[in-house]
């Protein structure tokens, strides 16, 4: 599955650039914010904002910055975000899959809208590239001290669905079905095993490669896509060549 989102493929290492990483707290107190709406500050009894915590610690988000998202989400005063979809085809045909999270739906449509026609892609309706992407839970756990077999058979038994182990960098990427990621978070939870993040992905059915320059066309797409305050992510169906890894950690 390695590739199919980029960012579950090469965020740890973007993560350490201070652009990326203010984009990614960005998005965590968004989550915040809608988490605390759903179900309360208390996170022992609210499954989405421990979630939110632990996705925070993942990427190093100080403790008081967290403290005060939450107790901000709490004001009543403080406006609700509302989850927007967006699909499309970039250029070359690659699908792109949007989720926003919004305060003025106006802007958002607007904004991407907008980035697509500038750069040669186009909107669709919703529903209509849904079928190419499955929903998966996705968990980084950094292997660490533990020892790696004895680790695997342990995620295996909590429910994973596929683990990829990557060497160099010492840690487990591992996916579950949609409906067994609540569970599979119970079992991390219950054996000590901490991850450094965990998401619901769309993952790609199929991946579809094209040359490089066309695929630089379709990552500027993505790219400017991500950068908009609204985004929270951005999927696509295009495969991630080594060669394309590289130009993105650059």
């Amino acid at each position: 599955m390695s590739g199919h989102n980029k960012w579950s493929t090469i965020k740890r290492k973007k993560g350490a650039l201070d652009s990326k990483r203010s984009k990614m707290f960005s998005k965590i107190l968004k989550d915040i914010t809608v988490a605390v709406k759903e179900g309360g500050t208390d996170p022992e009894g609210n499954a989405r904002l421990r979630l939110c915590i632990a996705n925070a610690k993942g990427v190093n988000m100080p403790k008081d910055t967290l403290t005060r998202a939450i107790n901000k989400a709490g004001d009543k005063s403080t406006a609700a975000l509302q989850e927007l979809t967006f699909e499309g085809y970039a250029p070359h045909g690659i699908a792109v899959f949007v989720e926003c999270l919004t305060d003025n739906n106006n802007r958002t449509v607007a904004s991407v809208r907008s980035i697509f026609n500038k750069n040669g892609g186009n909107l669709g309706t919703n529903g209509s590239l849904g079928f190419l992407f499955d929903r998966k839970g996705v968990f980084q756990i950094k292997i660490g001290e533990n020892n790696a077999d004895e680790l695997e058979m342990q995620l295996i038994d909590a429910g994973a669905d596929d683990i990829e182990k990557d060497e160099e960098e010492g840690y487990f990427t591992v996916y579950t079905k949609m409906e067994d990621f609540s569970n599979m978070q119970k079992a991390l939870e219950k054996a000590g095993i901490e991850a450094e993040s965990a998401e619901l992905q769309r993952i790609p059915n199929n991946t579809t490669a094209i040359p490089l320059e066309d695929a630089k066309k379709v990552l500027r797409l993505v790219n400017l896509i991500e950068d908009d305050d609204d985004v929270q992510a951005v999927y696509h169906n295009m495969e991630m060549t080594d060669e394309l890894l590289n130009l993105e950690e650059e």
